[in-house]
């Protein structure tokens, strides 16, 4: 059983270019949708320091942490560690990978493993993020990513239904 490890942020966001204040993540939004599509658990990378609520002052921080290679912490995540299947979600930062991802990625042995990245945006699809993703996990199998625009995602199960059919293939 695969497992759904996803990195959010509520409060504050950019949706169609204005700063709304949302209850759920929208990357959560998405991991919701793929995890009740699949029936598997879902776990949330969480940082030990939380991240303001502030759009402006996140966005300060994700290029200051981008700039300085920095590495928040994060809370535990040992379930996800015994999965060969990981659906890895995250918005994009910067034109990036968010840092808390990046770190999570250094921690977690992914030699043999199949990832299926998906993420949020408001403008630059993946960025950089795939690049990233296959330098952090070299000797895992990265799949098609899946990319929804932030003010799409309630509206993402024909997208999440589509990009399924890869995992659905691997079952098989």
């Amino acid at each position: 059983m695969p497992k759904v490890i996803y990195f959010s942020r509520k409060y504050e966001n950019l949706i169609d270019g204005k700063v709304v204040e949302l209850a759920k993540g929208n990357t959560e939004v998405v991991a919701a949708k793929i995890s009740q599509s699949i029936a598997c658990e879902q776990l949330e990378l969480q940082a030990v320091t939380s991240y303001p609520k502030s759009y402006n002052k996140m966005v300060e921080i994700a290029e200051n942490e981008k700039r300085d290679q920095l590495r928040p912490l994060f809370y535990g995540l040992e379930k996800a560690l015994k999965r060969e299947i990981l659906f890895l979600g995250f918005s994009n930062w910067c034109g990036g990978l968010p840092k808390i991802v990046v770190h999570f990625l250094e921690n977690y042995n992914t030699k043999g493993k199949t990832i299926f990245p998906f993420c949020t945006l408001e403008g630059s699809a993946f960025g950089n993020s795939l690049f990233e993703l296959k330098a952090l996990c070299p000797h895992a199998k990265i799949m098609t990513g899946l990319a929804v625009h932030g003010s799409r995602v309630y509206r993402a199960d024909e997208a999440v239904k589509n990009r399924l059919v890869q995992y659905n293939k691997l079952e098989e």
